[in-house]
């Protein structure tokens, strides 16, 4: 008997306490941690076997610190961490948050705590929304009203960053299926909602005055309405002078050395881009030509969406404006053209020298291995 009650003790206080056996209770749930910035240099030294020094300076000042915080909570945000107060937790067999299991490991709380993440799936809005803490123990259950927020919008991607009246623009990321209306900034209109799910929202565009603007997204979080600003910065081509979108605009046609034509091939928006085509072996230039000479003041920027070829390479600008001028060998405005993808290319006029133009493109030295074809779309000045 005396044997058996120290084997039993042992079981007992394997995790460092002994657990309760009455009916769980949560009296509050507080924050783990908190970060803060500091703008601390680290220099690391390393030395190698001959006793030589290396000398590394992190060049990112901005660092986030964790700190412990114990500030009470009645709300918090998916994936952080929270400690969950209360007494007889440390036999929890399950902790649920608006009815789904979070994962949590009883070795790192006690008989009064719970350290847990909330979990992505967690739902926030809808009947599922019950806004509880579940803690299950063999010995009962306990309920804690605790609301699981929203998360804001969040954009990754968006399928271009151009509009026009009655365009469509998709925006890929998190957090759109609670987005009740979707603002331009700078304005009182807002965009269309076409169509939207968590991970996708599409908008269709009025049309307005502004010549840039972000999208403000109004949703909803813990029954409040929450607006946050996207970061991502869209064209109105509108008011912008078009050379090439869904065809030729405003006196120009294909000035190239080959073959440079409206192409259904590709597009980045709508359903036509432009075609450069480039053969192998052989110094060439392609582009657009006017009989008018191009008028730049008001503008700043020469912009379009360029999708590259088989291979990574090097264009260079050309203009009847330019050292040499079209078609000449000048090297001094070259673009990187990654291959296979649309690039989105917004050059500054101060420094193209296209003002009063006629005929400008790009040239290549090559290309070396095939023939290449390069599409263009939405080449325009902004304001």
């Amino acid at each position: 008997m005396i044997v058996f009650g120290i084997a039993s003790c042992k079981k007992q206080t394997i995790m460092g306490f002994v657990p309760g056996t009455g009916a769980p209770t949560i009296t509050s749930v507080s924050a783990l941690s908190s970060t803060v910035n500091d703008t601390s240099v680290t220099i690391v030294q390393t030395y190698d076997t001959l006793g030589n020094v290396t000398t590394t300076v992190d060049s990112n000042k901005t660092h986030q610190t964790f700190i412990p915080d114990d500030s009470t909570k009645t709300q918090g945000s998916k994936q952080n961490y929270y400690v969950i107060h209360g007494t007889n937790l440390g036999t929890a067999t399950t902790v649920s948050f608006n009815g789904v299991s979070a994962y949590f490991n009883r070795a790192y709380g006690t008989d009064n705590s719970i350290i847990v993440s909330i979990p992505l799936a967690t739902p926030t809005t809808g009947t599922s929304a019950t806004n509880k803490i579940v803690v299950v123990t063999p010995h009962g259950t306990a309920s804690f009203s605790f609301t699981t927020l929203t998360p804001p919008p969040t954009v990754t991607t968006v399928s271009t960053n151009d509009f026009y009246q009655g365009s469509e623009i998709t925006v890929s990321g998190v957090g759109f299926a609670t987005v009740t209306s979707v603002g331009i900034s700078g304005t009182t209109s807002s965009a269309t909602i076409v169509s939207q799910t968590d991970a996708q929202i599409v908008l269709q565009f009025p049309s307005v005055t502004v010549n840039t603007a972000s999208l403000i997204f109004s949703y909803n979080s813990a029954g409040k309405t929450v607006m946050v600003t996207t970061t991502q910065v869209f064209n109105n081509l509108d008011n912008a002078y078009v050379i090439f979108t869904e065809g030729y605009e405003n006196g120009w046609f294909s000035n190239s050395w080959g073959t440079g034509a409206p192409s259904t091939a590709q597009a980045k928006t709508g359903t036509t881009s432009w075609a450069a085509t480039y053969p192998k072996g052989n110094y060439w230039a392609d582009g657009f030509g006017n009989n008018a000479p191009l008028q730049t003041a008001g503008y700043t920027y020469l912009a379009f969406w360029l999708k590259g070829g088989l291979e990574n390479y090097t264009l260079y600008l050309t203009a009847d404006t330019r050292p040499g001028g079209f078609g000449n060998s000048d090297q001094t405005y070259p673009i990187t053209v990654p291959a296979n993808v649309w690039t989105y290319f917004k050059l500054p006029l101060s420094a193209l020298s296209l003002q009063g133009t006629e005929h400008f493109g790009f040239w290549i030295p090559g290309p070396t291995d095939q023939d290449e074809t390069f599409y263009f779309d939405d080449v325009v000045l902004l304001k």
